[in-house]
């Protein structure tokens, strides 16, 4: 069987948005719709690529990393989070597309909120999976038991790596993969065991999120956009009785849940969760 064909971005650049520069990639040449896709914590562009071959038959698709992941800027400056949500229109206008489908995971919804609440004129549709938009105790003790690690040993961080993939997939997607997971783990230990502070960055971003959100609120009930919250039955990273608070916040919500899968919906459920989101992309409203 011959081997599959490496994927190969069609333009990519950089934008730079107050002191980052954003590394960006593009698939496709503007005649369809672009879906945005917006990474997690601990990943870069590269880590969609073997989901893209799900959306590439009917949409464009647009990633950027964020400072300190992949090929964007580094120097160990503070960020926030509506500094990346501000590399969105910073990058649609570089590739000339007016709006897109957003899709923000873990992490990357924090980004894809912000965005929505900021830019909503920029977007088709919202999807979020893996976030929450309320203030919860428990989120907070694993942001800092998270950043006692990355200030750690090498051998700390490590096994930091280990606590972390026990936690975030399901019972069913780890005793499908068996040895891979192990592979997993030690590819992001590997990109971040000499990037730590850029993860300690991204996580601090957090913290004025949070300060900020009763303030912000009015605009995040405010956005107009069509939301579609996907959430794993098992995630115990977010809870899904944390996810469906957001449908209490934000105006225009559907919230699907999804079995046999924990925090990384996208990876242990791809059929069911590609399915589910392309209906929802095509029709640009709930009603799906």
């Amino acid at each position: 069987m011959a081997e599959p064909t490496p994927l190969e971005p069609t333009q990519q650049g950089r934008v730079t948005v107050g002191p980052h520069g954003f590394h960006f990639e593009r698939f496709g040449r503007g005649q369809r719709d672009t879906v945005c896709l917006l990474n997690g914590l601990a990943m870069h562009t590269r880590s969609w690529y073997p989901v893209l071959p799900r959306l590439l038959d009917q949409w464009d698709v647009l990633l950027y990393d964020y400072p300190g992941q992949g090929e964007s800027s580094w120097d160990d400056r503070p960020v926030e989070i509506p500094e990346l949500a501000a590399a969105l229109p910073a990058v649609l206008d570089a590739v000339a597309v007016e709006r897109c489908h957003l899709l923000g995971i873990s992490y990357g919804g924090f980004v894809a909120l912000d965005a929505a609440r900021l830019f909503h004129q920029r977007l088709h549709t919202l999807t979020l999976s893996g976030i929450l938009l309320s203030h919860e105790q428990l989120f907070q003790m694993y942001e800092a038991l998270s950043l006692r690690f990355y200030a750690g040993t090498e051998a700390e961080f490590e096994i930091y790596t280990r606590y972390m993939y026990e936690k975030i997939f399901g019972e069913a997607f780890v005793r499908a993969v068996g040895p891979a997971l192990e592979s997993m783990r030690q590819r992001f230990f590997e990109r971040y065991r000499d990037r730590k502070r850029a993860l300690v960055r991204l996580t601090e971003a957090q913290d004025p999120f949070f300060d900020r959100l009763d303030a912000n609120l009015p605009g995040y009930r405010a956005v107009p956009t069509p939301t579609l919250i996907v959430a794993g039955a098992q995630d115990r990273v977010l809870p899904p009785w944390v996810q469906r608070k957001i449908a209490g916040v934000l105006p225009h919500v559907r919230y699907e849940e999804l079995p046999d899968s924990g925090h990384v919906v996208y990876l242990e459920q791809p059929e069911r969760f590609f399915a589910t989101i392309g209906a929802f992309f095509r029709r640009r409203d709930l009603d799906f």
